[in-house]
């Protein structure tokens, strides 16, 4: 017998020894093997329809985000709008109050002016009047400075009431 060539017996024995390891693997082994490999299948499953489901919230997430961000910036617009209408409204309403109150100063200052105006003229005329009177009284007191110029005024005076 060689090496290589086994003998009947070391068949048997052989044989038998791997049916009685069939056996107890069966019996003992087998079971709790095909459980943990179907544990580990069924881990796996449930592995793949969490990341399905993760990878589909986060779709949802990513769309609730870009609408979220449109509505952001369709409301920043609208207050941007808004913030200048009121800029614009504002300056419009300053331009016009300062614009009447312009006009009531200027109205006031030509009010003024008038007035000052009509004063001096009423003052220029007092003057003149003065002067006038002052002017008359000194070429009168020239005149009637002697006897013969008096007779003459008063005779002109009575041919004038006369003619009258």
């Amino acid at each position: 017998m060689g090496i290589i060539e086994p003998g009947i017996g070391l068949l048997f024995w052989m044989t038998l020894t791997f049916v009685i390891l069939l056996f107890l693997l069966a019996k003992f082994a087998w079971k709790p093997i095909v459980n943990a490999v179907n544990d580990r299948e069924t881990s796996i499953v449930d592995a793949l329809n969490q990341a399905k489901l993760a990878k589909k919230e986060m779709e949802e997430l990513k769309a609730d985000n870009e609408r979220i961000i449109r509505e952001a910036k369709i409301e920043r617009d609208a207050i941007l709008k808004e913030a200048r209408e009121i800029k614009d409204r504002i300056v419009g309403e300053a331009k016009d109050a300062a614009k009447a109150e312009g006009d009531k100063l200027i109205t006031a200052a030509r009010q003024t002016i008038n007035d000052e105006k009509n004063s001096a003229m009423a003052e220029i005329k007092s003057q003149i009047g003065t002067l006038s009177v002052n002017i008359a009284e000194s070429i009168l007191k020239q005149k009637l400075e002697n006897n013969e110029a008096q007779n003459e005024l008063v005779q002109s005076y009575l041919n004038k009431s006369n003619l009258n």
